[in-house]
């Protein structure tokens, strides 16, 4: 029996490397303008994806003319008329980095040489950027691992031992507004406390955390024995963007002597914006911060970043001894201040985007995306067709379509449930339908710097075009 192919063997590396730069350029030039329609999937491609297992090697040049057609067939958020969720603009910077990185493969769970150095130098210029007094901080997989990172710190803190006896009955709680992301709430189920340890502090007018409901929760739970853990505040909500009043709610996090993380995972980066800032102020007081660079700042997923304002909170929560790894005091290793253990450098993407755009671009582009909402949010309001839900603190803009007003409320919910729908089946913009204040609504997040003013006025005439049909 002859032996098989060795795997080095069966790729032309010049041939696939010219067909991958190929179909890269396709893709971004691709990104350049919003189609007409989102394509459909072949059917011939469609039933090769329902095949089973392949036992023998296969043509790579056909592999990655179907990879592309999958990709080509799906929802990114690098298109300019992406509006859905709070995604990334796919800079090509994050591109070229990304396939270095995979390419060397480099593991921060150990000592990894130069690729650390490049972490930290990636972690101080976030921290420059957003004006944030770093002390330590690690790259993760997302804002669900970041909070969970910086939520199992503040734990250990408030509960020294707690990684290693459990709570042992001691209650505790973590605070945050109403409309905080859901992540917070894993994470306090994940950290043992359980759900109903979180306390979802009531929002204002505005959509933020009342700083005064905060301070009686907080009473209220000193005065039952419960230890206060950490109070979450939000620097833009998934819902509308808002922002909690971060200085306030550092004063009273001081007065409690509790951990004060802030969830900027979102609209983080916009602390880095002269015109943004001074909404964010305070945030310099949190003890850790969360900040996603696959959202505001344009990189791929995935790249999210935690950091805290001193060191030691993360290896007191994380570091330990295993005989198959040397630790602190021979080797630094970075699974002593992580959650994961086989991290690659994802800090990479973000790197390079510094170096190749540099950071007064990126404050551009993040000021050019806050200005597209307030332009909707004025063309919304000055439609009498459309109801406009909130007033845009970052990027987001909640509206409804108010059909005539002869709707019952019921009726009106799911009209503009079918309009989102409809929107979305037309393929020119892609959005999504949200709830506020019990609410359906149409919800438009604007995120891509790809994004031209000209292309805000699309969207809203591709809009009020279905609107009217409907």
């Amino acid at each position: 029996m002859s032996e098989p192919p060795h795997p080095l063997d069966l790729i032309d590396r010049e041939r696939v490397l010219q067909l991958l730069t190929e179909h890269l350029s396709s893709a971004w030039t691709s990104f350049d303008s919003a189609r007409p329609k989102e394509p459909q999937l072949d059917q011939a491609l469609f039933v090769r994806l329902s095949e089973g297992l392949p036992a023998a090697p296969g043509d790579p040049e056909a592999s990655l003319e179907d990879i592309v057609s999958v990709l080509d067939a799906s929802v990114s958020p690098s298109r300019p008329l992406y509006s859905a969720y709070i995604g990334s603009t796919g800079l090509e910077a994050g591109v070229l980095a990304g396939a270095l990185g995979n390419a060397y493969d480099v593991n921060l769970a150990a000592a990894a040489g130069a690729a650390e150095m490049l972490e930290n130098q990636t972690i101080r210029w976030v921290a420059e950027f957003v004006g944030y007094p770093v002390g330590d901080g690690a790259f993760t997989s997302g804002g669900m691992t970041s909070n969970l990172t910086a939520l199992t710190a503040a734990r250990e803190q408030a509960l020294p031992g707690s990684r290693y006896d459990g709570l042992s009955g001691r209650p505790a709680a973590v605070y945050c507004s109403e409309e905080s992301h859901h992540s917070v709430a894993r994470a306090v189920e994940v950290i043992g406390l359980g759900s109903q340890a979180l306390r979802r502090i009531p929002i204002d007018a505005e959509r933020r955390m009342r700083v005064d409901a905060l301070a009686d929760a907080l009473a209220a739970d000193r005065a039952a024995g419960v230890v206060p853990v950490a109070v979450v505040a939000t620097s833009g909500t998934t819902l509308t963007g808002a922002i909690d009043p971060l200085a306030e709610v550092a004063d009273v996090c001081a007065e409690y002597d509790v951990w004060m993380h802030v969830d900027g995972a979102y609209g983080g980066p916009a602390a880095g914006v002269p015109s943004l800032a001074p909404r964010f102020r305070g945030i310099e007081q949190a003890q850790s911060l969360t900040i996603d660079a696959h959202k505001w700042l344009g990189v791929q997923k995935s790249c999210s970043l935690v950091m805290l304002a001193n060191s030691g909170p993360l290896e007191s929560a994380f570091a330990h001894d295993e005989r198959y790894m040397l630790h602190a005091g021979v080797a630094a290793n970075g699974v002593d201040r992580t959650l994961e253990y086989s991290r690659p450098v994802r800090s990479l993407k973000l790197w390079l985007a510094f170096r190749i755009y540099g950071a007064d671009m990126l404050r551009r582009w993040i000021e050019m995306t806050a200005e597209h909402a307030r332009t909707l949010a004025d063309a919304l309001r000055a439609n009498p067709r459309f109801e406009l839900l909130n007033e845009p603190s970052l990027s987001v803009v909640c509206f409804r379509d108010r059909a005539g007003g002869d709707m019952s409320v019921a009726e009106l919910d799911e009209h503009n449930l079918q309009l989102a729908r409809a929107i979305t089946d037309d393929g020119r913009v892609y959005l999504a339908p949200a709830q506020v204040d019990g609410m359906t609504c149409l919800r438009v997040c604007f995120m891509n710097f790809r994004t031209t003013a000209e292309q805000v006025s699309e969207l809203l005439h591709v809009i009020e075009e279905l609107a009217g049909a409907g």
